[in-house]
């Protein structure tokens, strides 16, 4: 199962969308404007997102640019814009794929499982900074060789710390990733957390408070 953003204005088709997605096991959230998508993705994760390049407010492509500044979720463009002129400027903004309108849910299906699959592959097993190392398939954390053992949801707040060093990545993110929804608000759960986390790291805390917004890790390494 992934976390996909659909961003489109036209409420049947992105009824139709998100109820295609939603059969295939998928966990959907929508947005009708360009607005309403930036602030999504600034405040929560998705595994993908289905985005239409006609939409009010702030255009898809304007959309794709600023969220391309954030992080590297994959995009798939999907439009009713087909000259090889619109599709060139969204392969530019390193859209993951392009799609026009009107597409098949079957084939638009297939079109998604095979981002989700490139990009899963793409993961490396084990994260690396500096003298600290993740591996991902283990769940085991190591500090110079050394293993220290954290709970699996501060191994999944380090994990997401460790993908983006120097990146922040606000409470609100971490709430919606990794508690889903229903502790939608209640930041203090996670600054709770990266309390225990903090003290388990020690010397080598290379965790950096961002004021009123998350964590994020030091730029240099240790």
């Amino acid at each position: 199962m992934a976390k996909i953003l659909v961003v489109e204005d036209n409420p049947d088709y992105q009824e139709l969308l998100q109820n295609f997605l939603e059969s295939a096991c998928h966990e959907v959230k929508t947005a009708n404007d360009g607005v309403e998508a930036l602030d999504f993705a600034s405040r929560c994760f998705f595994d993908l997102i289905l985005l239409d390049l006609m939409i009010p407010k702030i255009d898809g492509y304007g959309v794709c640019e600023m969220i391309r500044k954030m992080h590297d979720i994959p995009i798939i463009m999907l439009t009713a814009l087909e000259s090889e002129a619109y599709q060139m400027r969204g392969y530019d903004l390193k859209v993951d794929d392009y799609i026009t309108k009107p597409v098949s849910m079957p084939l638009l299906l297939q079109k998604v499982e095979a981002v989700l699959r490139r990009t899963m592959q793409s993961m490396p097993e084990i994260l690396h900074y500096g003298n600290i190392s993740l591996d991902l398939k283990a769940h085991t954390f190591c500090i110079a060789g050394e293993f220290v053992d954290f709970t699996l949801r501060e191994f999944e707040i380090l994990q997401e710390l460790v993908k983006i060093p120097g990146e922040v990545v606000t409470r609100k993110a971490l709430l919606a990733k990794l508690w889903g929804y229903n502790f939608y608000g209640d930041t203090r759960i996670v600054d709770t957390h990266m309390k225990n986390i903090r003290k388990k790291l020690g010397n080598h805390d290379c965790i950096e408070t961002v004021r009123g917004v998350g964590y994020k890790l030091r730029k240099e390494e240790l």
